[in-house]
């Protein structure tokens, strides 16, 4: 049930949204028990996003929630992948991106809670 949330302070291309989507969908896999399956994503282009004072330069802020909880090595993995995928997208710069995990206890879904 893993969730991730991309805002980006530039625009996201349509085309450039479906290769984000496509290695997301991969990368999530690199959580032990995760797939994209149940993969759901959700992009902001064009957020106003400031780091350091500035938004002259492209930022990412990307937040990961998943129903239950990984390892720091698993989240290591992931954290890497996912800003990898961004440099080469969308030119963000691996310093200009910050990762956010939320583990999550409850989560529903068609109807019910896990």
């Amino acid at each position: 049930m893993p969730f991730i949330h991309t805002k980006v302070n530039r625009p996201i291309p349509q085309e450039t949204e479906k290769k984000l989507s496509r290695q997301l969908g991969q990368a999530i896999s690199l959580l032990p028990g995760k797939n994209e399956n149940w993969l759901m994503l959700q992009f902001e282009e064009n957020c106003r996003l400031y780091f350091k004072g500035s938004d002259e330069n492209p930022l990412a802020f990307v937040n990961v929630k998943l129903f239950g909880a990984s390892s720091e090595a698993a989240y290591q993995k992931l954290t890497a992948e996912i800003t990898r995928i961004l440099k080469t997208e969308l030119h963000i710069a691996p310093e200009n991106i910050y990762v956010q995990y939320d583990e999550i206890d409850h989560w529903g879904w068609n109807g019910a809670n896990f």
